[in-house]
């Protein structure tokens, strides 16, 4: 005699949810979100502030990634590789993922209006590049950009939450080009997984356009620029009479250390979830640190 199966449990549902929006990815996007907050002096934000900053964040990612999955769940259903995603593989219903899109969506609006009128008139920004990135492999092979461009918007978002006068906010786009090169680059790495599945089935990437090899020098490229921008960061701490020679040598050993990191990324791009997953963690770590210390260099917090 069978029984019938048992529903998931509750902390299994939010295993597959959270395995769905990929939370774990949060620690690319949360360093650049902090590295915004804090790349320009200002009055400290009120705890509660924080709670619908960190409200929006989250809200606006899970929406971002909930309609990646959603857009792309035939494409992924078709590529060995994805096939095993919730939505493919039937571990979650297309219905449960429109309910999370349109609940983390409720949630980044609601925050956004909370933080100000200002912030709720630009939210569709966000929405919009989330939208359209997806379809972006469809057509272009510089659909990396898509995905560099949504991550470029973190430390911009932060930079305004946290100073919703607008002032001060050179760092902040030096911030959003370094994520905008960095992230593009690192996708383009990610897309060497998928180069044969990309060519049969009409997906436009770098790697499938322009070969393996070529792809990673552009993604190399795009790594030095992104070097360049997170430099405009680290020297401005000597640029602006330091306070503290110490920290503003601190942001510059940082800078370098970040060097390595990149330069690690392209080294071992063979090994994908080495370069892709474990290296980029640190590097967003790194430039919450290079932000850290050159707010310390010119006089703190």
């Amino acid at each position: 005699m069978t029984t019938a199966p048992t529903a998931d449990s509750a902390p299994s549902r939010v295993r597959t949810y959270a395995s769905f929006v990929r939370f774990e990815h949060t620690l690319f996007s949360l360093p650049l979100i902090l590295a915004g907050v804090f790349s320009a002096p200002g009055p400290a934000m009120a705890p509660m502030r924080w709670l619908w900053v960190a409200i929006a964040a989250v809200g606006a990612r899970t929406a971002g990634m909930s309609l990646n999955r959603l857009i792309d769940r035939r494409i992924d259903a078709l590529n060995p590789r994805t096939k095993v995603r919730e939505l493919p593989a039937g571990r979650m219903k297309t219905p449960e993922a429109v309910a999370l899109l349109v609940g983390s969506t409720a949630a980044y609006l609601g925050a956004c209006a909370v933080l100000g009128p200002w912030f709720l008139k630009v939210a569709v920004l966000p929405l919009a590049v989330f939208t359209l990135y997806p379809y972006l492999k469809r057509f272009t092979p510089f659909c990396h950009f898509g995905v560099g461009l949504a991550l470029a918007l973190a430390p911009l978002a932060g930079f305004a939450a946290a100073h919703p006068s607008l002032e001060s906010w050179e760092t902040a786009l030096w911030l959003g080009g370094f994520a905008l090169a960095w992230v593009s680059g690192f996708d383009i790495i990610y897309a060497t997984l998928d180069e044969e599945f990309d060519r049969s089935h009409g997906i436009h990437s770098m790697v499938a356009w322009l070969g393996r090899a070529n792809a990673l020098r552009v993604s190399w490229l795009l790594h030095l620029v992104a070097a360049f921008a997170l430099a405009q960061v680290a020297l401005g701490a000597m640029r602006h009479a330091p306070q503290s020679m110490a920290w503003a040598f601190a942001a510059i050993a940082l800078y370098c250390g970040t060097l390595v990191l990149l330069w690690l990324e392209q080294r071992w791009a063979e090994d994908v979830n080495l370069a892709f997953f474990q290296i980029n963690v640190w590097v967003g770590a790194a430039v919450l640190a290079i932000v850290l210390a050159a707010r310390m260099a010119t006089g703190g917090f």
